[in-house]
């Protein structure tokens, strides 16, 4: 259902069909809109990154933020998180199938980003 507002004889408004728990963009949006998640899957597109690799490829992230974010990813199925047995150990991440699903509409925010205009790059700094 979708939320609409109606009126009534007296001007007084109320909403039918509310929203009561997160709707499915703002759900998705809770997964994907994290600081750094959207370049992060983006950058394990092509295949398999050391953990090192992709921190230098995602710069202005720290490491501890990387690290987190793909904590939150691997929970949500999303990137698949391998132990190397080298010495010394490395881990290595990619993507899952169903984080693939994803790099479609990443890939047009990409683009769609890349044609605003300059001046909105600091809308929300």
């Amino acid at each position: 259902m979708e939320a609409r507002v109606r009126q009534d004889q007296r001007g007084r408004k109320s909403v039918d069909d509310a929203c009561t728990t997160p709707c499915a963009i703002e759900r998705g949006m809770r997964i994907i809109g994290g600081k750094w998640t959207g370049s992060i899957l983006w950058h394990l597109k092509d295949g398999p990154v050391r953990f090192n690799d992709l921190s230098r490829m995602i710069g202005g992230a720290s490491k501890k933020m990387i690290t987190e974010r793909l904590r939150q990813l691997e929970a949500q199925g999303l990137v698949r998180r391998d132990v190397v047995e080298t010495k010394p150990l490395s881990v290595i991440y990619e993507v899952t199938d169903f984080g693939r699903t994803a790099l479609g509409f990443l890939d047009e925010l990409r683009k769609w980003s890349e044609g605003l205009p300059h001046n909105t790059d600091k809308v929300n700094g």
